[in-house]
């Protein structure tokens, strides 16, 4: 995960770095500040001075002369050179249309746009381009680095299904394969660094174990599973590998779970034990003992505390949640809502859900915009945006603007597949707290207005990683239709070129259908184009007298 917070230069380094060449760097920010100060006075006297030349310099330069040639020439053009001239005109800008359109699918941005941003906006007192590079500025005032593909982690779903009694069933039903080969071999390579931890001392069962876990046939795991137990009839690995896939329901998953917890208690591997307790504890969860279930959470967090990582505690709020004890869910995330803790969707979903609890009941937005925000609404709203910002992904789920698919065995935060496996254990929890979904309706789409450039700014966390597309559709299965946030739009020169090569593709086209009547309506153009010349060198004639430019001109 990426630091919310970047170290910040010492006070001598930064004195250094000013003190370097202070007067170079004072007469470049005056040169800059003047020419951002003048740029404006700079187009209007330039305009005058063009004018003035034009009309001083119309004897010497025979403008009248020109004019009148110009108005000859155009008169002997012949069609051929129309059809030429429009159909140059639409060449040309076709190939900046397709070279600026691979220039946006290769790097999200147009080339016209960013050279001028790049070259143009520091000369006149804008940002330096070198300062946007690498880091990017939060609505705060802090720099916030760039995440890269690298950095988009994929997570153990916390609440992943059971095989056998849940996703299976679903492929009963409906034909459809819920997980992608991908997120399954994430899990089998979980599953082998996970339950063994000294690859020194294998015995022979969990070597069979090993293999189990990379076999790509069930039927194959499965038999795998039952040799090992056939080896050793206390092989905990086994009995997890025929929990999690053979058993077609909870109920009998959890009788292997227990065969497995009596087994794994006189080996010395923690890990194997912990996930063995944690299903168990999921388990209770889904057969409806979810006091039971809260309680064995409690305990396997206060056994093993350095294993925050498993993320124990986004079962315990799911739990706590169906219990209705939002005062034990406060005080979970009281502890793990940290700034220096990594967040999730269900973090801050869950503490919107509460500061929206507070308030729902009686929202109105009529209401709300005659007189306004409460206090406790306001923070209802705040953490609404919050969790919005977070994952973007999640309140067309929970909105049911989207449908739901079974949650993949592994998510990405921030992503689609983090959206998914939350809205499908805890809608059911929104719908609960009366109005929540509705004060959610009303004020989600608001977080995107905070956000001054949502590719490249935060506003509370980092920027929202570019990668995310890409691994979620590696997650999810194929029939799925992935969210993609944000999306790309197309910058304006796309637009412009697009338009323009349109424009000069039909004059091209109809000039080679109709190159008489095209000739007559180019000339029409071309003398309307070059009229106001004539008319302003007559005006200004008779405004001045003779005299007067016959001086200036021997000037």
């Amino acid at each position: 995960m990426i630091p919310l917070f970047t170290a910040q230069p010492s006070g001598k380094n930064m004195e250094d770095a000013t003190s370097s060449n202070p007067q170079s760097l004072g007469f470049t920010d005056k040169l800059k500040s003047w020419l951002s100060w003048s740029w404006t006075y700079i187009c209007a006297v330039w305009f005058a001075m063009v004018l003035t030349m034009i009309y001083v310099l119309r004897s010497p330069l025979k403008l009248q002369d020109t004019l009148t040639s110009a108005s000859v020439f155009l008169n002997t053009l012949t069609p051929k050179f129309y059809v030429a001239l429009t159909g140059t005109s639409s060449l040309i800008s076709g190939l900046i249309l397709i070279f600026e359109w691979w220039y946006f699918r290769k790097y999200g941005t147009s080339f016209i746009e960013q050279v001028s941003v790049s070259h143009l906006r520091p000369l006149l007192g804008g940002v330096e381009s070198s300062t946007t590079t690498g880091l990017f500025s939060s609505v705060n005032g802090e720099a916030e680095p760039r995440p890269s593909v690298s950095e988009c982690k994929v997570w153990r779903n916390p609440l992943n299904l059971f095989r056998g009694a849940e996703y299976s069933r679903y492929t009963w039903v409906t034909g459809k394969e819920p997980l992608t080969y991908y997120d399954m071999n994430l899990s089998a390579q979980d599953h082998q660094t996970f339950f063994t931890g000294d690859t020194q001392q294998l015995k022979l069962e969990d070597t069979v174990m090993q293999k189990a876990w990379r076999e790509r046939n069930p039927q194959a795991r499965i038999r795998a599973a039952y040799q090992a137990i056939e080896m050793n009839h206390e092989c905990a690995a086994a009995y997890v590998l025929l929990a999690e896939e053979e058993a077609t329901t909870i109920t009998e998953a959890e009788r292997l779970f227990k065969q497995a917890l009596r087994s794994g208690k006189s080996g010395k591997d923690i890990n194997l034990l912990v996930y063995i307790k944690r299903r168990l504890a999921m388990c209770a969860r889904k057969l409806g003992r979810i006091k039971e279930a809260v309680k064995m959470m409690r305990d396997l967090m206060k056994e093993f505390p350095l294993l925050g990582m498993l993320n124990i505690h986004e079962n315990l709020l799911e739990a706590l949640l169906e219990l209705q004890a939002y005062a034990d869910v406060q005080a979970v995330l009281a502890k793990y809502d940290d700034i220096s803790l990594p967040k999730s969707a269900t973090i801050c979903y869950t503490s919107a859900l509460l500061k929206a609890r507070a308030v729902s009941d009686k929202f109105s937005p009529e209401a709300a915009s005659r007189r306004g925000l409460s206090t406790a609404e306001m923070n209802a709203v705040e953490a609404i945006h919050r969790a919005v910002e977070f994952n973007p992904h999640v309140p067309k789920y929970l909105l049911e603007m989207k449908s739901l698919i079974l949650p993949p065995e592994h998510i990405l935060k921030r992503g689609d597949s983090e959206a998914v496996a939350y809205a499908f254990f805890h809608l059911q929890h929104w719908k609960r707290a009366e109005g929540a979904l509705n004060l959610l309706h009303c004020t989600w789409e608001g977080t995107f207005r905070i956000i001054p450039y949502p590719l490249e700014k935060g506003h509370l966390f980092y920027p929202y990683p570019g990668c995310t597309e890409t691994a979620d559709r590696e997650l999810l299965p194929s029939f799925h239709e992935v969210s993609v946030y944000p999306k790309k739009e197309l910058p304006f020169f796309i637009l412009f070129t697009a338009g323009l090569c349109s424009f000069t593709a039909m004059l091209a086209m109809l000039t080679h259908q109709f190159p008489e009547l095209m000739g007559v309506f180019a000339k029409a153009f071309f003398s309307t184009l070059f009229a106001p010349l004539g008319f302003f060198a007559d005006k200004m004639e008779s405004f001045m007298p003779s005299s007067f430019w016959h001086q200036l001109t021997r000037i």
